[in-house]
């Protein structure tokens, strides 16, 4: 099997650029702690940023892994798209349900995000008033998980219709 760039369809790049962004999502600031009274914010600028704002490698497992995962997905998509045996055993279905999954975990990360912090941090942060928020690394990886699960969808419904069609005979060949 040898690669070619020019055989791997659009859908499979889209999955692949969403991973590969999603990726990228990891170093970007993931959750912030802010406050509604201007004397707590001011209080929360003065404290060195990484204990204000975190990204995916300092939160818990709901933010690094989802983008691990949709990177390697798309990886699988690009490298093995193009294989026919792959397709027909599956890939773009395989596709469509890690997409699904890694939504999934991107849900319960949103649900999960204070459990980053100790119980006696979360009732210091309730008592004070501050807020443990999200911030855009996980609004972007949460538009690339969107776009790589539209991306199968539209990739198993093609496959749908690949293996639907009808076979083209080989005319024989006389000898």
């Amino acid at each position: 099997m040898s690669f070619k760039v020019g055989s791997v369809s659009w859908r499979e790049w889209v999955g692949f650029g969403a991973g590969l962004l999603a990726a990228g999502t990891l170093f970007l600031p993931w959750t912030t702690l802010s406050a509604a009274s201007t004397e707590i914010e001011s209080a929360l600028r003065s404290l060195p940023p990484s204990d204000v704002v975190r990204d995916a490698w300092k939160s818990d497992f709901f933010a690094w892994c989802p983008p691990i995962l949709l990177f390697l997905t798309g990886l699988a998509v690009v490298l093995f798209g193009q294989v026919r045996k792959a397709r027909v055993s599956g890939l773009p279905a395989l596709w469509l349900v890690a997409a699904a999954g890694n939504l999934l975990l991107m849900v319960a990360g949103w649900y999960a995000i204070g459990w980053q912090f100790g119980s006696e941090e979360r009732a210091l942060f309730e008592a004070g008033g501050i807020a443990i928020t999200p911030s855009y690394g996980r609004y972007l990886a949460l538009v690339c998980t969107i776009v790589s699960l539209a991306a199968a969808i539209l990739d198993t419904r093609a496959a749908r219709e690949e293996y639907r069609a009808p076979k083209k005979k080989v005319p024989l060949k006389d000898s």
